[in-house]
């Protein structure tokens, strides 16, 4: 079996200290990409766990065609909007 390349929207407290840990100790998951609206931030997220694409605004990682499914951590009033726009790019929410 292929492993499920995720991408984090975002650089929120609980996909940092929770989810991305989580994802990484996965036989089938890998943290393939991460974007914030701050490239500095996406740097510093990719660079602490191993990440090797970031993004510096969320519609790069949702072109990226080798993302299958997206982690969307985001604040409840940017929530809903980006899982739409996460699925009619193709992905996996």
């Amino acid at each position: 079996m292929e492993k499920i390349r995720w991408g984090i929207i975002g650089t929120a407290k609980i996909g940092i200290e929770h989810v991305i840990p989580a994802l990484q100790h996965g036989k089938y998951s890998e943290v393939a990409a991460i974007a914030s609206r701050s490239p500095q931030r996406a740097e510093e997220a990719a660079s602490r766990f191993g990440i090797k694409k970031l993004y510096g605004s969320y519609e790069a990682l949702l072109d990226d065609p080798a993302i299958d499914v997206v982690y969307n951590p985001l604040p409840n009033t940017l929530h809903r909007d980006w899982t739409i726009r996460a699925m009619e790019a193709g992905k996996h929410v």
